[in-house]
């Protein structure tokens, strides 16, 4: 009797932790995950997934546990994350799995938090990422072309997938982790729909080729495909779940989902938009909390297992956001900040949409949700002193071009990112219209140091009117604002200028020079304030902190460019907007001296100072008199 009692206590304990924490939590006890007679299974229970996506890449490594604390606080029990081939894979051949590139330090945090993790390694993640995640040199490999079934592209997957499966595969729930899930590909029925060009059964071959690798390195938990509903006869792969991204029918969910699983589920919206994504010089799209929150309620009530795309956005730190187009755009880079009007803000705040979100999964959740975590000091800094600057073109004289008869694209010279100054030197006068119809993507004009002219793929404006004297010098600032993530257009992603520049439809040959400025560290710049007004300019700077805390910089008085902060590059800002501060966290400031670097590609006047404010600017447009969205 003794016995039974202390047997009964024991079950009692072991299912009030079960609930209490959910699932997932760290422990000795190794569980299982399995879809079987149309459910997920978690320990041999039915369960439904409350998912949220964040992005590793996107958040500071020291505050991976401050945002899965964030959202394990809503409600969540499991997180998603996309893994990102090119911020695995540096440079060819060099791979980086530490501080913010430990993808299994983020899996090991997650369930160190309680929740379980879907991981989405592509190859192609989309996102809103630079190249969609591929590697820019994958363009430079004779014969390859990605994303489809070509042996070159699949050889290199599958070393990608290896590596990746080196860092996780031991993080599996197969192996005692916390994975439960693992996506093939990503949104490829959107692919087949874009490239009619190729046949069906080329794709599929290159889609199920993908789910082969995957089992081949060793990724045992069940594999899932997302794409919308009506795009699953190109997007599904024989053996992986199906779901639907953006579905807000249940009963067509359903409905599509038994098409192609064998008449059963389980039913998953993979990605459940309670935001959406931005772009430069486009309005900040919002979508309302009420709309979330009532789509949120048909999934808790139907058993509709779904993962909020974004829960977090996260921030495009350095030249990691990507763009994507439309007719009236041949590019629409995307802002850095990432913030998605998602639930939990970019620098990791509650937001109204996050509390009703919280207060709706009290209700439906069977298990508990803990208190939501203190947020991040926030701090404010009055006044940066700029004390150091220089002209570009200055710096120009202390370096070695690369010389060649017509401009080179970035690939050509084996650069993935940053700016190319492109130079030449004109013996005879010319003047008419100049036109660069292969500017990839923004360009800065000048005749002998003078700015002349803006050139913008955005704009779809590549021609302008130009007066070049006898023996003077044209200089192109060109900038590459991020490689295209989405559509068929993705295999066209060289940057630089890719095509002949002509003046009077006569191409210009002919000792063109090309100074390479890929940014990857801020470039030295001497004592004395030595910017030209109109002219690209080197800014630095330091301040001093007594405490250290998140801010945001405040760039509406400034052009266009990049921002240092001890050596991290915060991203891009653009004073077209609709974001005019740049995200700055806390953990990347020092208490006592701090450093400041800007690359400023307008400098319309000469800067001595910038501040930070204590809360972001991201939805204020200024668009050129004669340009409009």
């Amino acid at each position: 009797m003794m016995n039974q009692k202390k047997n009964f206590l024991a079950l009692f304990l072991g299912l009030f932790l079960f609930c209490a924490y959910g699932f997932g939590q760290k422990s000795n006890a190794k569980h299982s995950f399995e879809i079987k007679n149309g459910s997920f299974v978690y320990d041999g229970k039915p369960i439904q997934i409350h998912s949220g996506e964040m992005h590793f890449a996107r958040i500071p490594h020291q505050y991976w546990h401050q945002r899965l604390k964030m959202l394990k606080a809503m409600g969540m029990n499991t997180v998603a994350t996309y893994v990102f081939w090119n911020f695995q894979e540096t440079a060819p051949g060099v791979w980086n799995f530490k501080g913010d590139h430990d993808l299994a330090g983020f899996v090991k945090a997650a369930g160190e938090e309680g929740l379980m993790v879907i991981l989405r390694p592509g190859p192609y993640a989309c996102a809103e990422w630079e190249f969609g995640g591929f590697p820019w040199w994958l363009q430079k490999t004779p014969g390859m072309v990605v994303r489809t079934n070509n042996q070159p592209f699949l050889d290199s997957c599958k070393l990608y997938f290896t590596k990746i499966a080196d860092q996780v595969r031991n993080l599996q729930i197969t192996h005692g982790g916390p994975i439960i899930m693992v996506q093939a590909e990503n949104e490829f029925g959107s692919y087949v729909a874009q490239r009619k060009d190729i046949p069906l059964e080329q794709h599929k071959a290159y889609s199920a080729a993908v789910k082969k690798i995957l089992g081949e390195v060793g990724f045992d938990v069940p594999l899932f495909t997302s794409d919308g509903s009506w795009l699953f006869k190109g997007g599904t792969i024989e053996g992986a779940l199906p779901t639907a991204n953006g579905e807000g029918n249940v009963k067509n969910l359903k409905k599509v989902v038994d098409e192609y699983h064998g008449g059963k589920g389980p039913y998953m919206v993979a990605e459940f938009y309670p935001g959406w994504l931005d772009h430069w010089a486009e309005p900040f799209p919002k979508v309302s909390t009420e709309s979330v929150t009532k789509q949120a309620e048909k999934y808790l009530q139907d058993t509709v297992s779904f993962n909020f795309y974004m829960v977090h956005g996260g921030t495009n730190f350095g030249f990691t956001a990507g763009a994507n187009y439309d007719g009236k755009h041949d590019i629409q880079p995307d802002l850095t900040s990432y913030d998605y009007d998602a639930p939990i803000s970019e620098a990791g705040w509650a937001t109204p949409k996050y509390q009703a979100i919280r207060t709706l999964m009290q209700k439906y959740a069977h298990y508990q949700i803990p208190a939501v975590p203190a947020q991040i000091p926030v701090i404010e800094i009055p006044s940066i002193k700029l004390t150091q600057s220089a002209n570009l073109f200055d710096k120009l004289k202390q370096m070695q071009p690369v010389e060649n008869d017509t401009p080179m694209t970035f690939e050509d010279l084996n650069q993935g990112y940053g700016y190319v100054v492109y130079q030449k030197k004109f013996v005879q006068p010319i003047q008419g219209t100049l036109k660069i119809d292969g500017l990839r993507d923004y360009a800065m004009v000048y005749v002998n140091g003078k700015q002349v002219g803006e050139l913008n793929r955005y704009f779809k404006n590549y021609s302008m009117d130009i007066d070049i004297p006898f023996n003077a010098t044209l200089t192109i600032v060109v900038e590459n604002m991020g490689r295209i993530n989405y559509g068929a257009e993705i295999i066209h992603n060289l940057k630089g200028i890719i095509k002949p520049i002509t003046i009077n439809d006569m191409e210009i040959t002919g000792n063109w020079q090309m100074y390479k400025l890929p940014m990857s560290s801020f470039p030295a710049i001497g004592s004395g304030m030595t910017a030209v007004t109109a002219n690209p300019a080197l800014y630095k700077g330091s301040f001093n902190l007594k405490e250290v805390g998140d801010t945001f910089l405040d760039m509406q008085d400034w052009g266009k460019g990049i921002v240092y902060i001890n050596g991290h590059n915060l991203g891009r800002y653009w004073k077209v907007g609709p974001q005019q501060t740049l995200y700055l966290p806390g953990c990347w400031l020092k208490k006592g001296n701090n450093t400041i670097e800007v690359f400023e590609q307008q400098n319309e006047k000469k800067h001595t100072e910038l501040h930070s404010i204590k809360t972001p600017i991201l939805e204020s447009l200024n668009l050129p008199a004669n340009q409009d969205a």
